[in-house]
């Protein structure tokens, strides 16, 4: 299907209605829109949120033999899970290795970034061992410096990741980053050849079928309106009717309501935004993108692209523009001028897909998994690095909800903050954001 909207117009702002503005991945795997289990009155155990959080934990207590029903408020599947850029890496991004000692010393810092090399380690031994179709490769990661300060910014921290935690990383001068970028807007940048990517629909739909045949029941368009809970156990409020659980796994991220104040205090929904482009020809593909690596850059707002896996197709995002109307040509186009400020020849490529999704953010920017006060177990707070980090928190939450020793994390006594104005951060993202755009495009 052509759109005949081209990067081009879409930059200038101009958007047509033939735009797919589902996300790319559900071509090849859209989201159930029937087939669910029915909600019983009573279970084990109830997950709430059927992403891959809710899904690796369902996967995990299912074949410890609990009775596991997974209920999410739309389609499972329908939130960030498959809307994300498929980019998968340690977990370690948010955080310089050195501000993470500052933060925490540097005993803890180390157990935090070999946990982060553990998640990348674990997606992929699930995809192999589950025997998952969904495009997994260790196709590293190139991150481009903006400015030249942040190039040697960068190389102070890549030394330090393969100090303290062993990650193959390596810096590529600007004299030398064509061999990985077929552009010109970076100072060089960072490769951590064993990052990864992934088709996140097809690896959802494959858990899915795993979490199925596992023997768990899983309920779409089921929303939950609360949480009461007692000693005894938990009672989830659906619409006309309740259910009581044993034990209650809270994985709803940016998603995240009606499920107790305790969470809607501490996590702030962001939203993410990203297109995808129609085909790109062979030789102007592989002049921009000569390895199909992942890429992101050094900005406070950054974006992050990679090519579709098995075709000439650049799937691109960033954060929202939270001043446009939401799904408007408006909150769009900032990603088509991104994308051709760095391969200025695509103008002419068009855009087939156009779609935003929500990311949970934290105040103190570490996800969390644990136990609220009330004994509701939770996992959750991605902040934007979550598809390796919630499939390795959904079996962690789940082994800590068994007893299993092997449920260890060194995120669990990190404490979960909240915020005394924690009813307005969702406001103020747009002036924090702008605030950061500013200042980065002010250093050029």
């Amino acid at each position: 299907m052509t759109t005949g909207v081209t990067l081009g117009r879409l930059a200038r702002g101009r958007i047509g209605s033939d735009i797919e503005t589902a996300p790319f991945w559900w071509e090849a795997a859209p989201p159930p829109e029937g087939g669910f289990d029915p909600v019983p009155r009573k279970v084990d155990v109830a997950i709430v949120g059927a992403g891959f959080t809710g899904l690796s934990a369902a996967l995990t207590l299912a074949r410890a033999g609990r009775g596991v029903l997974v209920v999410d408020a739309g389609r499972p599947g329908f939130g960030a899970s498959t809307r994300n850029g498929g980019q998968v890496g340690s977990g370690n991004q948010k955080f310089r290795v050195r501000t993470l000692i500052d933060m925490k010393g540097e005993r803890k810092a180390v157990e935090l970034l070999r946990e982060g090399v553990e998640m990348l380690d674990g997606i992929e031994r699930l995809v192999r061992t589950e025997g998952i179709d969904c495009a997994f490769e260790r196709c590293g990661r190139f991150r481009g410096a903006m400015r030249p300060e942040h190039y040697e910014s960068m190389a102070r921290d890549m030394a330090d990741l393969r100090r303290y935690a062993g990650v193959d990383a390596e810096m590529v001068p600007r004299r030398e980053q064509g061999r990985e970028i077929g552009s010109d807007r970076f100072h060089g940048g960072s490769l951590l050849p064993d990052d990864a990517s992934i088709d996140p629909g097809r690896y959802h739909a494959g858990l899915l079928a795993r979490v199925r045949e596992a023997g768990a029941a899983v309920a779409g368009c089921a929303p939950v309106r609360d949480i009461v809970s007692d000693r005894d156990g938990h009672t989830l409020r659906f619409d006309g009717f309740d259910l009581r659980a044993r034990d209650v796994v809270v994985a709803t991220n940016g998603y995240t309501r009606d499920v107790g104040g305790y969470f809607s205090k501490r996590i702030t929904p962001i939203v993410s935004s990203q297109i995808a482009t129609g085909p790109v020809p062979q030789a102007a593909l592989a002049a921009a993108t000569p390895r199909r690596r992942v890429y992101g850059n050094s900005n406070r707002v950054f974006f992050y692209f990679r090519t579709a896996p098995g075709q000439n197709r650049i799937i691109w995002g960033g954060r929202a523009n939270h001043v446009a109307r939401r799904g408007s040509a408006s909150s769009f186009r900032h990603l088509a001028r991104d994308l051709l400020q760095t391969f200025p020849g695509l103008g002419d490529v068009e855009v087939s897909h156009a779609w935003s999704g929500l990311i949970g953010y934290t105040f103190d920017e570490f996800p969390h998994l644990g136990r609220s006060p009330d004994g509701v177990h939770y996992a959750m707070g991605y902040c934007g690095t979550g598809v390796s980090r919630s499939s390795h928190f959904g079996r962690k939450i789940a082994l800590q909800l068994l007893g299993d020793p092997d449920g260890r994390s060194a995120f669990n006594d990190l404490g979960f903050p909240s915020h005394p104005f924690h009813f307005a951060a969702r406001r103020a993202v747009p002036a924090i954001e702008a605030w950061y755009r500013i200042r980065d495009a002010a250093a050029f």
